[in-house]
């Protein structure tokens, strides 16, 4: 295999500080060109400019260099979620509106991380261990549906957990839909596409009242 490095430059050479994320990147890169399982440990130490045997020092094989790839890409991911949600300032609307880009920002901007990410045998549950920044990262969008049901008389709110499930199903649909090249025809951003999908499905819950920008009650 022999791999463009177009867009990341490999070092000359590595302090035995930065060899981790060295192979991180190098593992990020072959990622976004082979997919997850496309590609060796031997192949990322090459395109990270190490010996065959350096990997080792951190990673007993490839599965396990994709885990701390999907680590890193949900510590971030979480990160990105929390800022965007802001405490739900200024509105908790506008705040979920915020979430909702930064979702699809991320997705679009790291791709291997995402993917590797929601990769059977990788993601959280799936065969590994558990990724605490995972459930910080679906905490935010918890936080975020407790919000919005304040709206609703408590009797009517819906569960806070699978309301997340519903608004993490729909954000992952519309930012894989894009990543895989299946909406090249569709003549709308997946952030256009994310916002209408939401609007109905407040609408639904009469979170929001048809024709208005506000919520029902």
């Amino acid at each position: 295999m022999n791999p463009s490095d177009r867009g990341w430059r490999r070092p000359r050479s590595y302090h035995h500080g930065n060899l981790k994320e060295v192979l991180l990147e190098a593992a990020r890169k072959l990622i976004e060109q082979y997919g997850p399982a496309g590609f060796s440990l031997t192949e990322a130490a090459r395109l990270a400019g190490v010996s065959p045997a350096a990997p080792y020092r951190h990673f007993r094989d490839r599965d396990a260099l994709l885990a701390e790839v999907a680590k890193s890409g949900f510590e971030r991911f979480a990160a990105r979620l929390d800022t965007a949600w802001n405490n739900g300032v200024p509105t908790p609307l506008s705040a979920f509106d915020n979430l909702g880009k930064a979702y699809l920002a991320f997705a679009r901007e790291e791709p291997a991380s995402y993917a590797v990410m929601f990769e059977p045998g990788v993601a959280p549950g799936a065969g590994s261990e558990p990724i605490p920044a995972a459930d910080r990262a679906f905490d935010v969008l918890q936080r975020a549906a407790a919000a919005l049901c304040r709206a609703l008389p408590e009797s009517e709110r819906p569960p806070v957990r699978l309301m997340s499930l519903h608004i993490w199903a729909i954000s992952h649909g519309v930012a894989t839909l894009f990543a895989q090249g299946e909406a090249r025809k569709v003549p709308m951003s997946p952030e256009e596409i994310l916002e209408s999908a939401m609007l109905i499905y407040l609408k639904g819950l009469g979170i929001l009242a048809d024709g208005k920008a506000g919520p029902a009650r």
